[in-house]
């Protein structure tokens, strides 16, 4: 059984509601999901519910590795209900007339019962206005109820009730009030990340107890009884390294961005991940390779180059020739340095925050060359959200950026070494070789004799 929320719009208040229903229902084993490329909001849905959030994206995957991802991950995690939270308004996408990127996509690729999410404030009759538009502009998606944010009080709440239920013939399951209190941190990135923030989790708690008091969650259970999964022919990315290796993958305060199902597509490849901390830990752990993802190592820089030892075992992994990959956080981190913070100086140039975002987009790149997770002429996508640059790059690129901008002049991939690093977030349905070449390579290098 599966439920959609979707906005009119973004900040209507989709995350609070979302993850706080998710905390409601958890006690019944949820599996949550997330539309769109987020590492943050499924921080949240993974704390509420203890079930890892997966990210659902039609740009990045086609309609079958949605169902297969979806299916895979309710499997896996053995989940009565599977709760997706969708991004910015239904029906924006990467174009003004598709589907591409949307919320709407995801409905229709998983055959789900959507709940509309509307910022209530000042509507009572126009409520019903919008709620009849969403559902005319495409009849084929399920629509099925309406939650009022922001409500003034139980007068207000029942009033737009009436008018959304008798004139957009559609059922409200609950209005939440105006409160200041019921907010989230947020930075530069967007919200502050889960793992970041004790407080986080009191708020998931009250963000929960308001969802109990002011949604009809018996509605919303009834609401996804009657709606079932379209087949899929469960392939997802290529699965052919047979010898196991062990990534050490960076996960703490300051990186933590990281698709789940990139760390499954290489469990599906013989790697064991195996977390270290850039922050806390003093050496690297025996590890045969190493994944830097995203995150914010501008917000920790002090405490990076401080942990000079962490640096230098880093560094000196590289020099022995070991692979590693870097993601935006993780290349800004193997930099020389960032904001004249001394960093791993395995890519030799300096990195450095900017005031405006150098790079937002849906992104699609081609190989240059072979390199740690692709072959030459493949064609991948991913996105980039990034307030930091490289300066003075002088460097060999991996990639060709065809859809947005990468590191310099549309090129992006710096290779130094057994290092790539790049600033495009790749998720590895995008790039069905990724878990599989990045493992191959890895084990080429791994001396199996002493295993």
């Amino acid at each position: 059984m599966k439920i959609l929320l979707a906005g009119t719009s973004s900040a209507v208040g989709k995350t609070t509601i979302s993850t706080g229903i998710m905390k409601a229902l958890s006690q019944y084993n949820v599996q949550p999901f997330k539309v769109g490329p987020d590492y943050i909001d499924p921080s949240y849905h993974t704390l509420a519910t203890g079930n890892i959030s997966r990210n659902l994206d039609s740009f990045f995957m086609s309609d079958n590795q949605i169902k297969t991802t979806y299916k895979r991950a309710m499997k896996k995690s053995k989940a009565k209900y599977g709760i997706i939270e969708g991004v910015r308004g239904l029906y924006e996408g990467i174009s003004s007339i598709s589907d591409v990127g949307s919320t709407a996509s995801i409905a229709k690729a998983l055959n789900a019962p959507i709940i509309l999410i509307l910022d209530a404030r000042s509507l009572v009759k126009s409520a019903a206005a919008i709620v009849l538009g969403f559902k005319s502009l495409e009849p084929e998606l399920k629509i099925e109820g309406v939650i009022l944010n922001k409500v003034k009080g139980k007068k207000h709440y029942l009033k737009t009730k009436e008018s959304v239920e008798k004139l957009a013939k559609t059922k409200v399951i609950g209005g939440i009030p105006r409160d200041d209190k019921i907010s989230i941190e947020q930075r530069h990135l967007g919200l502050v990340p889960a793992l970041e923030k004790d407080k986080i989790a009191k708020n998931i708690e009250n963000w929960g107890k308001i969802v109990e008091k002011y949604i009809d969650l018996d509605c919303l259970i009834d609401i996804m009884k009657d709606f079932k999964t379209p087949k899929d022919n469960g392939t997802l990315w290529k699965v052919a390294n047979k010898k196991p290796i062990k990534i050490g993958l960076a996960k703490d305060e300051a990186f933590n961005f990281y698709y789940q199902d990139n760390i499954c597509a290489l469990e599906d490849n013989k790697a064991k991940i195996i977390p270290f901390s850039p922050l806390h830990d003093e050496t690297l752990p025996d590890v045969d390779g190493l994944y830097i993802g995203g995150g914010y190592p501008e917000v920790f820089k002090k405490e990076l180059e401080k942990n000079s030892s962490m640096r230098k075992s880093i560094l000196k992994f590289s020099n022995n020739g070991k692979h590693i990959y870097g993601e935006c956080g993780g290349l800004i981190y193997l930099s020389k340095s960032i904001d004249k913070y001394e960093m791993c100086n395995i890519i030799p140039f300096n990195s450095a925050m900017t005031p405006k975002v150098q790079g937002l987009s849906y992104t699609i790149a081609k190989s240059k060359k072979d390199n740690l997770i692709s072959e030459k002429d493949e064609v991948f996508k991913g996105h980039e959200f990034h307030y930091t640059k490289l300066n003075n790059v002088k460097a060999n690129f991996a990639f060709e950026v065809q859809r947005g901008k990468g590191i310099i002049n549309h090129q992006d991939g710096i290779t130094y070494n057994n290092t790539l690093a790049n600033y495009i977030h790749i998720h590895s349905c995008s790039c069905p070789n990724f878990a599989y070449n990045f493992s191959k390579n890895i084990a080429e290098e791994v001396d199996f004799s002493d295993k």
